[in-house]
C-alpha cells in the first residue's frame, strides 16, 4: 500500500457509515478545513498524522470497547480498523495519556470528536457484523431467480411438437409478402426443424433417377441450376449439364390445412382484429443466388379428392416462383428459365400457358415474365388477407389508393384493359346488362365495355344494348357437358369465352345482375385471378379480374370433362382451376343477402345499401332480380326460400339507376305477361301464409303491371 492513500474499492456498510460520520464532524469544525479533511480520510483511507494522536484514539476507543463488555476478538477488528500509518510506526510507541494531556490544543477537540465518533462507529459494526453473509444470500437468491425466468420465457416461446402441428398455421401470422423475403428462423421449433432439414439432406439409398428432358440439348452446357424438391432423387445425369444445387427447406406440416390459408370469413373490416395469413416456409434465398435455371419436382396427388388445394404442393410452386423472380430481375428481359416435372399441370395461377415453350412428357418448360410473376408473390399469400386493404395497416385511416388510381389513369392503358359481361339462352337479363353499363360509365371509367352474347339475344334488343354502351360479340355458347337439358346451368360455361378477348391484357368481368356505385378501375392493377370471396375456400365469379389467353381458354375447355363444379355452374368450375386466387374486399361485390337473419345484419348492410355518397363499390341482387319485381318492393318477401335476399332499401336503389337512365331503354326493363301471373301468385301466396312482414299487403301501383306495357 502506498504511503499516504489506500487503494479504493467498492465502499462496505462500515466506509459509507464512516464516510457519514466523516461529513458531520466537517460541518461540526468551524475552521482547519485541510487538517479535518486529513483526520476523516484517515478513518476510512489511513491518511498520515501525528502518531501520538492516533495512540490515544486507538486506546480510547479499546477501553470504549472493554466497558461495553465486547471479547477480544471484537477489540482486536477495532484496532485493526484504527491500525497506524505504516511511516509513523516507531512513534506509535511512544507512551501516552488517555487523558489527552499534552496534545496540541487544536487537536484536542478534533480527537474528542473523532472518539466520540468511533464509539458510533463500533455500534454500526455490531449492526453490519452479520450484513455481509445477508447481501450475498440475496445475491444468490436474485441469480436463482432471473435463472429460473430465463428457462420459463424459453420454454413459453419454444412450443412442444403437438402445439406446433395442431396450430401450424397460427404460429406465425404474415403474408408472404411481409415474411418470405427476410428469411428468418423465427419461432417455429428451431431444433426441431433443424433436424428435420439434415434429414432431408441426406440422400435416398434408393433414389429415383431424373432423366434429363431431350430439349435441354438445345441449351447448352456450364449453367448453374437450382433443384427444388429433388433432393432425395438421383440427378446424377444432370451433373454433366453444369452445376447442380439443391436448394433445401423446411417442408410445411401436413396439419397444414387449406382452410388456413383460404378461411371462409375474414375480418376485412377490422372491426375486431387485423386480418393476417400464416407463414408457409421459404428457403434463405440469398444463398442461392446466380443460378441460370430452376428446376424442380412438383406434388401431384391426382385423382384424390382435393388434390389441387395441397399446400406442399403451392409450397414448392411458390419457392420455385421467388427464385424464379429473383433470377429473372438481374436479367435484362427480365425472364427467367423454369423446368418443372410434374403429372399434372403447373398452377395456371403462377406459371402462365403464354409462358409455356414446351411440353415433353411429364416435363414443363417455362421462361417466365418476371414483372407478371413478381406482383402475384408479392400479394398475401391466400385469401387470409385482402390483396386490396381497406384501411391503412395498424391505424384508424382508409387505405390510399392514390397510386393505384394514378397507374390505371396512364394513357396507353385503357385501350388494353375492359370490363365484360355475357347474355345467352335468354333474355332475362338484357335489363340487368342495360343497367350495369350505365352505372359503368357513371363512374366515369374509360375502359371499354365488351358484351359477348349468342344468336338467343334479338336484335332489336342488341341495339339497346349497343344504345347504353356495350360494344357487342356474337360468340357460340359452350355447354357444359354435365349439366341436364334444359336445367339454367346448361350452356354456362359460355364464360369461358372471356378468355378469348385477348386484344385486352385484362378483362374484369360483371354479372348483369349487378350495378357499379363507384370507380373500379383501380382492379386493374391487380393479377389473375382476383375476387372476393364467396364461402367456404372458394371465390365469387360475379366479379372477377382474368387475363385473356388463347391457351388458357383451351386448357378450360379440356378441363370440362374430368372437373367436378361444386354447384353444377362455372363458379364452381372456375374454383376447381384457379384455387390460389387473391381476396379483393366485400365491398367490391357486396352480395345482397342476410345469411344471418338477425336485426343488426339487416340494419348494417341496408346501411350500406342506402349509404350516399355511396361505401359500396357495387351491388349484387342475388335471388329474384329488382326488373322481375313490382317496383313498389323487393318481391323477394313473398317468397319462402327466397326471403333472405329482400332488402327494399336496395331495391329502391336498383330503381333509383333505372329511372335516371335514357328513356329509350325504360321499355327493355318490362315485365312479360308470365312474369306479372306469377307475382301476382306468390302475392295471394304470401297472404294465405299470413308472412309476417306483410308486405303481400302493400297496394302495387307499379305502371308496369299495365297490360298495354306488358312484353308479349
Amino acid at each position: 500500500m502506498r504511503s499516504g492513500r489506500s487503494v479504493r474499492s467498492r465502499p462496505s456498510l462500515l466506509q459509507i457509515g464512516t464516510q457519514r460520520s466523516k461529513r458531520r464532524l466537517e460541518r461540526a469544525r468551524p475552521s482547519g478545513t485541510a487538517r479535518k479533511r486529513n483526520l476523516c480520510r484517515d478513518l476510512g483511507g489511513q491518511e498520515a498524522m501525528p502518531a501520538a494522536i492516533w495512540a490515544s484514539v486507538r486506546d480510547a476507543i479499546s477501553d470504549r470497547a472493554a466497558r461495553q463488555g465486547r471479547d477480544h476478538r471484537e477489540v482486536r477488528r477495532s484496532r485493526r480498523a484504527t491500525r497506524l500509518p505504516a511511516d509513523d510506526s516507531t512513534a506509535a510507541a511512544k507512551p501516552l495519556n488517555v487523558s489527552l494531556v499534552g496534545l496540541h490544543p487544536q487537536s484536542t477537540v478534533v480527537v474528542s470528536n473523532v472518539i466520540a465518533q468511533r464509539m458510533d462507529v463500533s455500534t454500526l459494526q455490531k449492526l453490519v457484523k452479520t450484513a455481509p453473509s445477508k447481501a450475498v444470500v440475496i445475491r444468490i437468491n436474485l441469480l436463482c431467480l432471473a435463472i429460473f425466468l430465463v428457462v420459463y420465457a424459453a420454454l413459453l416461446l419454444r412450443p412442444s411438437s403437438s402445439v406446433y402441428f395442431e396450430n401450424a398455421a397460427s404460429l406465425v401470422r404474415c403474408s408472404l409478402r411481409e415474411c418470405h423475403h427476410k428469411g428468418e428462423k423465427s419461432i417455429k421449433m428451431k431444433t426441431v426443424l433443424e433436424e428435420a432439414q439434415l434429414k432431408s439432406r441426406r440422400p435416398k439409398q434408393n433414389a429415383t433417377k431424373i432423366e434429363v428432358p431431350s430439349f435441354f440439348g438445345e441449351m447448352g452446357k456450364g449453367m448453374k441450376m437450382g433443384m427444388v424438391n429433388m433432393h432425395e432423387d438421383d440427378v446424377s445425369e444432370w451433373n454433366k449439364l453444369g452445376v447442380t444445387s439443391h436448394v433445401y427447406f423446411e417442408r410445411v406440416s401436413q396439419y397444414f390445412n387449406w382452410t388456413d390459408l383460404y378461411p371462409e370469413w375474414i375480418d376485412e373490416e377490422e372491426e375486431s382484429d387485423v386480418p393476417s395469413c400464416p407463414e408457409i416456409p421459404m428457403p434463405e434465398f440469398a444463398a442461392y443466388e446466380g443460378m441460370d435455371m430452376i428446376i424442380a419436382k412438383l406434388p401431384c396427388k391426382y385423382p384424390e379428392e382435393g388434390w389441387g388445394r395441397n399446400v406442399f404442393r403451392l409450397q414448392v410452386h411458390l419457392i420455385v416462383a421467388n427464385l424464379a423472380v429473383k433470377k429473372g430481375k438481374r436479367d435484362w428481359n427480365w425472364k427467367a428459365k423454369v423446368v418443372l416435372w410434374s403429372k399434372c399441370r403447373p398452377m395456371l395461377e403462377l406459371f402462365r400457358c403464354n409462358d409455356l415453350v414446351k411440353q415433353e412428357n411429364d416435363w414443363w418448360y417455362y421462361e417466365v415474365d418476371v414483372k407478371r410473376l413478381e406482383q402475384k408473390v408479392s400479394l398475401p399469400i391466400g385469401s387470409c388477407n385482402l390483396a386490396l386493404p381497406l384501411w391503412e395497416q395498424g391505424i384508424d385511416k382508409v387505405y390510399d389508393t392514390s397510386n393505384l388510381e394514378e397507374s390505371v389513369g396512364k394513357e396507353g392503358r385503357a385501350k388494353r384493359e375492359a370490363y365484360a359481361t355475357v347474355l345467352h339462352s335468354s333474355e332475362g337479363y338484357v335489363c340487368g346488362a342495360i343497367t350495369l353499363a350505365q352505372t359503368l360509365l357513371q363512374t366515369g371509367t374509360k375502359r371499354d365495355l365488351v358484351l359477348l352474347l349468342d344468336s338467343s339475344i334479338s336484335a332489336e334488343k342488341r341495339r339497346a344494348l349497343e344504345l347504353s354502351g356495350w360494344k357487342t360479340r356474337l360468340i357460340t355458347r359452350i355447354r357444359n357437358p354435365r349439366a341436364e337439358n334444359g336445367t339454367y346451368n346448361e350452356y354456362n360455361y359460355s364464360k369461358f369465352r372471356l378468355w378469348q378477348l385477348t386484344d385486352y391484357d385484362k378483362v374484369i368481368f360483371i354479372d348483369a345482375d349487378i350495378i357499379v356505385l363507384r370507380n373500379l378501375d383501380i382492379l386493374f392493377n391487380f393479377p389473375q385471378m382476383s375476387a372476393t370471396g364467396n364461402d367456404q375456400s372458394i371465390f365469387n365469379s360475379g366479379i372477377m379480374l382474368i387475363e385473356p389467353s388463347n391457351c388458357t381458354f383451351h386448357v378450360l375447355m379440356s378441363r370440362r370433362y374430368d372437373v367436378i363444379s361444386y354447384n353444377g355452374g362455372d363458379q364452381g368450375f372456375l374454383n376447381e382451376i384457379f384455387v390460389w386466387w387473391h381476396r379483393l374486399p366485400r365491398r367490391v361485390n357486396f352480395l345482397k343477402n342476410f345469411w344471418a337473419n338477425t336485426t343488426l345484419e339487416a340494419s348494417v348492410k341496408n346501411a350500406l345499401f342506402g349509404a350516399d355518397p355511396p361505401k359500396l363499390y357495387a351491388i349484387h341482387y342475388l335471388g329474384l332480380k329488382p326488373w322481375h319485381c313490382y317496383r313498389d318492393y323487393d318481391c323477394n318477401w313473398d317468397v319462402e326460400d327466397q326471403r333472405v335476399y329482400a332488402s327494399d332499401v336496395a331495391h329502391r336503389r336498383w330503381w333509383k339507376v333505372h329511372d335516371a337512365m335514357d328513356e329509350r331503354l325504360h321499355k327493355f326493363c318490362r315485365l312479360t305477361r308470365k312474369r306479372r301471373t306469377e307475382l301476382n301468385w306468390e302475392r295471394r301466396k304470401a297472404g294465405k301464409l299470413g308472412l309476417p312482414d306483410m308486405h303481400w299487403k302493400i297496394n302495387v301501383t307499379d305502371p308496369r303491371r299495365s297490360g298495354s306495357l306488358l312484353i308479349h
